[in-house]
């Protein structure tokens, strides 16, 4: 290697290091760099162009070189990109390998799945303390947060509504009981309070911001870049909720370190895929299955059945019961859907089903004459 081109490589480092730039990513991007490609990661998406961020400043670039019918495979926040240096339009040639992906169900009826950033590290789910927990909400983000490769981390804001702090305790224990392996944080944009425990975790890394409109994201996002970079307005008093303040998802460098992608609040949150993330979040209903009588068992009203007996001794609530019944139904569903032999069996199974309860019916029948 000249010295030309180990000083240019030493320069890219140090100026893209901050977006997270590492051996691993220069390693991968090394083919695009012997066609005279630049490296820089996608700070923004909007309408079929980005803002990539280089070691020579933001360039605009056109994705539609890279936009194949996958809406998987679109370019999105977060990617590691190869650009070109000039041009008009300046195109991006292809992205990097990606390590992790948030992805969700789209509300189409086409069954497909729209990916919300990609190489995250941390998945930070943002909940506020202005309104009643929906714990059923946050498994949902906490299952596809799991599926997606990043660690989970749930922050519930605005805790300066909720001064007791026994109260605060109490709320923090109710979702931890829904979020095993899950770190569960207060924290107070307004006072403070907690911020310095969360910019500790975001500093190692890229995190990923998610949340309903008017949980308080752009408000902590501000907090952890210590200025006004993100548009907040305030929430409905009757029920804790906002219009969205952001539309786009942005990267934004953290000044102690990492990288944060903030993004639009979500009202829709469909699993896409996430049989895995459903395991994780449900971890203690898996472990108590695994001494079920029955391999198969469905945790209805099978004899041996270790979940139903940690739901009468109270060892487990029916709510994550019931939670990861409706998340399983959810996923095996938006799954079928493009699986042809996965629907066979679901047919077969619901067949199954049915000849059982037609046979228990007839039999209670026939003890009745």
């Amino acid at each position: 290697m000249s010295s030309s081109s180990s000083s240019s490589s030493t320069s890219v480092s140090s100026a893209l290091a901050p977006y997270g730039w590492d051996d691993a990513w220069a390693d991968a991007f090394a083919p695009y760099d012997a066609e005279g490609l630049l490296p820089g990661r996608v700070i923004r998406v909007d309408r079929g162009q980005c803002d990539v961020v280089t070691a020579g400043g933001t360039l605009r670039a056109d994705t539609a070189f890279v936009t194949p019918h996958d809406p998987l495979r679109v370019v999105c926040t977060g990617d590691w990109v190869a650009v070109e240096p000039g041009g008009n339009p300046r195109y991006v040639r292809a992205y990097l390998p990606r390590r992790t992906a948030f992805v969700r169900s789209t509300s189409s009826k086409r069954s497909e799945g729209q990916i919300l950033a990609a190489n995250v590290d941390h998945a930070v789910v943002a909940v506020s303390l202005a309104a009643e927990l929906d714990l059923a909400r946050i498994e949902r983000f906490l299952a596809l947060a799991w599926e997606s490769g990043a660690q989970p981390v749930v922050v519930l804001t605005k805790a300066d509504l909720v001064p007791d702090a026994v109260t605060r305790a109490h709320l923090v224990q109710d979702v931890e009981t829904s979020a095993p392996g899950v770190p569960v944080l207060t924290a107070s944009a307004r006072d403070g309070d907690g911020l310095d425990v969360l910019t500790a975790i975001v500093a190692g890394g890229t995190s990923v911001l998610l949340g309903q409109s008017g949980a308080g994201k752009s408000t902590l996002a501000n907090a952890l870049l210590g200025e006004d970079v993100m548009d907040v307005r305030a929430v409905r008093d009757v029920d804790g909720k906002g219009r969205h303040t952001t539309t786009t998802r942005n990267l934004l460098a953290l000044p102690g370190g990492g990288v944060l992608i903030d993004t639009p609040g979500l009202r829709g949150v469909g699993l896409w895929d996430a049989g895995a993330g459903v395991g994780q979040v449900f971890a203690e209903i898996e472990e108590l299955a695994e001494r079920c009588r029955f391999q198969d068992c469905a945790h209805e009203s099978e004899p041996g059945c270790a979940v139903l007996d940690a739901i009468e001794t109270g060892d487990l609530p029916q709510r994550r019961l019931e939670s990861y019944r409706k998340l399983l139904r959810e996923n095996q569903y938006i799954v079928a859907k493009t699986d042809a032999r996965l629907r066979a069996e679901i047919r077969k199974d619901w067949k199954r089903k049915g000849a059982i309860g037609k046979a228990a019916m007839e039999a209670k029948r026939g003890r009745l004459r």
